[in-house]
């Protein structure tokens, strides 16, 4: 059966055109117009540009080694040579451990797991909803603890050094306090900036009379945190996937990996390793060293 003829009239044009097709077929929109007169080079051209954009975008954000948050492609985690105490460091995303389990199987690189650092605080409100039950098993199984708070953008530095301080108590032989850096307020200067999170060391160092570590990525602290006033703290350096830590200043933990595995903890878990020997790393402990008071007091 022949279609039907539809007589297609334009708006100011004189003259009508007479158009075969089945009914309800519509003129190309305009976008496919001019595609349909492109040159073909300008296809290969314009799919390469999109390409690239979108290899750009993914290495950046989940493969590039000066990122802090990306995925192993390569296959197993890798270890650091050269390093003999490892450690972990928990929140709620592990959701409840069996600490049984990782007190007698849980090793990495056939060595055993010394030091757990977990979660505590974050802003001025939050509490970890685990960390109370992961900071008393801690330190019930056997391995040197220590307690960490997320600095937010959204509140201030004293509202959220007096929250760490009211939440977490700390006793003899628990690593120091923990700040856990990695975001400025896009509103905040970079001094001002500098001068939040000195705000807050100085608050939890007067109160549990010990210097915190400074925990934050790699690529971060060469831009806000480069400051040498930052230098009398230990740091505590995130950088994944790399033979070595590229940080050129003194460090004490580098967190190698966050895709780690261990019986006892369902999913992931981060990778720790402490630049010392476990003498070392005991003596940084509270108890085991000089406090600033006595130290003042000595001269």
């Amino acid at each position: 059966m022949m279609p039907k003829r539809r007589v297609v009239r334009r708006k100011g044009v004189g003259t009508t055109r007479t158009y075969h097709g089945p009914r309800g077929h519509r003129k190309p929109g305009f976008f496919v117009r001019i595609l349909q007169h492109m040159p073909g080079w300008a296809y290969w051209v314009g799919g390469g540009a999109v390409v690239a954009v979108y290899v750009y975008f993914f290495y950046y954000f989940f493969v590039g080694p000066f990122g802090f948050r990306w995925r192993a492609l390569y296959g197993d985690v890798s270890y650091p040579e050269g390093y003999e105490i490892h450690g972990i460091d928990i929140s709620h995303h592990q959701g409840r451990i069996n600490w049984d389990e990782l007190k007698d199987n849980g090793q990495i690189d056939h060595c055993p797991i010394r030091f757990v650092m977990i979660k505590a605080t974050e802003g001025a409100t939050r509490t970890d909803e685990n960390f109370r039950e992961n900071f008393y098993q801690a330190r019930e199984n056997g391995f040197t603890r220590g307690a960490y708070h997320f600095y937010s953008v959204h509140t201030p530095a004293e509202e959220q050094a007096y929250h760490f301080i009211n939440t977490v108590k700390l006793e003899n032989g628990d690593l120091p306090p923990v700040l856990d850096v990695e975001h400025k307020p896009k509103n905040q200067s970079d001094e001002d900036f500098k001068y939040s999170v000195l705000r807050w060391l100085h608050l939890v160092e007067n109160h549990y009379q010990v210097k915190p570590i400074i925990y934050t990525y790699f690529k971060f602290k060469t831009r806000y945190l480069s400051d040498p006033v930052f230098d009398q703290y230990p740091y505590w350096i995130a950088h994944y996937y790399v033979d070595s830590l590229e940080y050129q200043g003194p460090w004490k933990f580098w967190q190698h990996t966050d895709v780690g595995r261990l019986p006892g903890i369902k999913g992931n878990v981060d990778f720790n390793i402490y630049n010392g020997s476990y003498y070392d790393l005991r003596q940084m402990t509270l108890g085991s060293q000089e406090t600033i008071g006595e130290k003042a007091y000595r001269e």
